[in-house]
């Protein structure tokens, strides 16, 4: 979310600029940025902002006042939004929407932990924030565990875990009761055991083992 800092930082500046304008006139032409204010309350609706100065908008940012809510941004310059970046009251950068696939609509959402590096992502196969059918886990730049609902009936029925980065058990639902009936553990990328049949208290009472490649 590097750069949704960035951008932040200069957002607060342009912010603070622009807290003491009457005007755009007031705010330098050559900062590349615009800003868009309500023509009754001059209060301050919008940031465009030209991030490469090559003369084209690529930012947008909705504004309240002083404070962001909203941000568009077009970083290869096609014509279309491919990241969004969403903030809270306090106008702090909350989560950051992506396209997978480069379409103009954000299909994955990034959440940052406290240290500013993404712990989550959710991601939906219908580019719907209402409809999230994959959660990632990361532990620093590794992924840690994978949740997804993969008949999409709002229920997970896949669970990945991965040991610094590498896959290491995933888990299947299968009769669609919302809780794991099989489980496959891998060594160092290589499938190893098989787990079956669950109790009533989930422990797997079957147990096949392999031989790692």
């Amino acid at each position: 979310m590097s750069r949704g800092r960035s951008w932040s930082r200069i957002l607060c500046a342009v912010v603070a600029l622009a807290a003491g304008c009457s005007s755009p006139d007031n705010v330098p032409a050559k900062s590349g940025i615009t800003p868009t204010y309500d023509k009754t309350t001059g209060k301050l609706t919008e940031l465009a902002y030209d991030s490469d100065h090559d003369g084209k908008i690529d930012t947008w940012t909705d504004m309240d006042g002083t404070r962001p809510v909203h941000t568009r941004i077009d970083s290869n310059q096609d014509g279309k939004p491919d990241r969004w970046e969403y903030y809270d009251e306090q106008g702090k950068l909350v989560k950051v929407g992506l396209s997978r696939h480069d379409d103009g609509k954000a299909d994955a959402w990034a959440f940052a932990g406290p240290d500013g590096k993404t712990c989550r992502i959710e991601i939906s196969s219908t580019s719907d924030e209402k409809r999230i059918d994959r959660w990632e886990h990361y532990d620093g730049p590794a992924m840690a565990a994978v949740e997804e609902d993969t008949n999409h009936d709002t229920v997970v029925d896949k669970w990945e875990t991965y040991q610094a980065g590498v896959i290491k058990t995933v888990a299947f639902d299968e009769s669609g009761d919302g809780r794991p009936d099989r489980r496959l553990t891998y060594a160092d990328g290589s499938l190893v055991s098989i787990e079956s049949d669950p109790d009533t208290s989930g422990s797997f009472t079957k147990r096949v083992d392999l031989k790692p490649n």
